[in-house]
């Protein structure tokens, strides 16, 4: 490993909140941790708000830029890039210092979301929505690695009512937001939004955090980072383009298998032996790590595709508006809100986490399987418990795989912890839409296929709900029974996936977490060992 160095001009920590033992975490005063904080969740509410206003956008920005065949590749695109620079931004947060780096990445984010503002078609949306992500990519890595170098797993319940404070203001807000917007203005300002905020997050980031100087003479993975890369886009080419623009077994298919798994072993080959690892595969000796890992990507592959797919269903089938599709959404982020707050502080009770991520895979299946029932008679309200279920099960899932995944590895590497936590949820993201897009519009299509009426409003690629509202009654009803069975299928394939993460959340082991209340106890494990040489 590369040396690191602390800078002796560091700020000396000040008495107050004990750092916990074994770590090189400082000591510091509960107001310094509350003020850093402060800066934090407005990064995390500028991270959060991004994703739920442009959710309830999306409708009438496909229809605007004439693209809704490549819907997905707008949230796509997003998360590829975001999955790309996840690890390298952790890993320099760890070698070169979080502050500067957290920092880069909020203004490379502000940057792309100007850009994708200004999109006056669907390549140009793709593109600038990918240099988002790039910037996106060291926002919530940066809040996590952050919050993890400040204060122990055990302690964090102590702080999570700022957390759960900004969730409530972008879970309702996000999405009302988005919509009324839409409705209102125009969708270029959703992107526009970002700028303030963003300002103001920057500068009490930069007042306010106050970390020691880290130097490393360490050489960044760069081709471990491009194979990562290399790898993670050829996955999601695979589940976006194959079965719809090129057969499974065409060459271009075969191609982009043979490419992901050539990728991926290589990069496999070159972590074993880089002198600092993009992501080190030790880490997965830690048998929880591997588990929480499998668990968070299918959390994201959930997550994304119901924040995707569910507006259109409610503004094509239901005839909502945007602002009121957000207010529909409401239930499903309520639910996440409430258990995940319910479970943190429970958590930092009792130091164990091993019973809720069984629960939540199982509620998030049901969920899944309940949304799958829906038609073109489901109610409102019936929709509505649908989605609670759903976003109750998330929410026993959302902090416990980021807290696993940090009390499992020391303090040095708290950045690539978190860096990986999130990217197995971002890839589990990008691989949801992709699939349930693919899906969703296989099914669409074939609904279509020789019904009169088809083309009408320029056919499903150019169709918003406002033209659609428009049409003669048969036409909509075509409509609303294709997206129907667009929904239908995209949450049985859900609901499938999910039996996945029941049978890894059973292989926990439940290791307590670290920290400074009553009966913390430290991981003793062989994993841990290991790991820690």
């Amino acid at each position: 490993m590369a040396q690191q160095q602390v800078d002796a001009k560091a700020e000396n920590p000040p008495e107050g909140v004990a750092g916990e033992a074994g770590d090189q975490r400082p000591a510091r005063t509960h107001r310094e941790i509350r003020l850093v904080m402060i800066g934090l969740v407005i990064t995390m509410m500028l991270a959060m708000l991004d994703n739920l206003i442009v959710g309830t956008a999306m409708p009438t920005i496909v229809g605007d830029l004439h693209g809704a065949n490549h819907l997905s590749w707008v949230v796509t695109s997003y998360t590829l890039a975001t999955a790309a620079a996840t690890p390298v931004w952790g890993k320099l947060g760890d070698l070169y210092g979080r502050k500067g780096t957290f920092l880069t990445s909020i203004v490379i984010f502000l940057i792309g979301s100007a850009l994708a503002g200004l999109s006056q078609n669907m390549n140009e949306m793709i593109a600038f929505r990918a240099l988002q992500g790039l910037g996106a990519g060291g926002l919530m890595v940066g809040v996590m690695s952050i919050m993890g170098a400040l204060v122990s797993p055990r302690e964090r319940g102590k702080y999570q009512g700022m957390f759960a404070a900004v969730m409530a203001i972008a879970t309702v807000g996000g999405p009302l937001l988005g919509g009324f917007i839409t409705d209102h203005f125009s969708w270029h300002w959703i992107f526009y939004i970002n700028l303030p905020l963003g300002l103001v997050a920057l500068a009490v980031v930069w007042v306010t955090l106050h970390l020691p100087k880290v130097r490393s003479t360490a050489k960044i993975d760069y081709a471990g980072a491009a194979l990562l890369t290399i790898g993670i886009v050829s996955l999601v080419l695979i589940t976006t383009w194959g079965g719809t623009q090129y057969a499974w077994g065409s060459k271009h298919i075969i191609g982009l298998i043979v490419l992901a798994a050539a990728a991926l072993i290589g990069f496999c080959y070159v972590e074993q032996r880089a002198q600092e690892p993009m992501l080190p595969l030790s880490l997965f000796r830690n048998r929880d790590f591997t588990v929480v890992s499998i668990i968070g990507f299918i959390v994201g592959f959930q997550m994304f595709g119901g924040v995707t797919f569910l507006p259109q269903y409610q503004q094509i089938v239901q005839n909502a508006s945007a602002t009121n599709s957000g207010l529909l959404l409401m239930p499903m982020m309520f639910g996440m809100l409430v258990v995940s707050l319910v479970v943190g502080q429970v958590v930092t009770k009792t130091g164990k986490y091993r019973i809720f991520p069984i629960i939540g895979t199982v509620v998030m299946g049901a969920g899944s399987l309940l949304l799958s029932t829906m038609g073109t008679g489901t109610t409102r309200l019936t929709s509505s418990i649908f989605m609670a279920v759903l976003g109750a099960g998330m929410g026993f899932l959302m902090q416990i795989t980021m807290l696993v995944s940090q009390n499992s590895v020391e303090l040095k590497d708290m950045g690539v912890a978190s860096s990986t936590a999130t990217l197995f949820r971002t890839i589990g993201g990008s691989f949801g839409v992709a699939l349930f897009g693919a899906i969703y519009t296989n099914r669409i299509t074939d609904t279509f296929k020789g019904a009169p009426g088809a083309g009408a409003g320029g056919g499903v690629d150019q169709m918003t709900p406002a033209k659609l509202r428009a049409l003669p009654d048969p036409v909509q009803n075509l409509f609303h029974h294709a997206v129907s069975n667009g929904i239908h299928s995209v949450f049985i394939w859900a609901a499938l996936i999910s039996l996945v993460s029941v049978v890894a959340a059973l292989f926990l082991k439940g290791t307590p977490l670290r920290g400074a209340g009553q009966g913390a106890e430290k991981p003793e494990s062989s994993d841990m060992a290991a790991m820690a040489h």
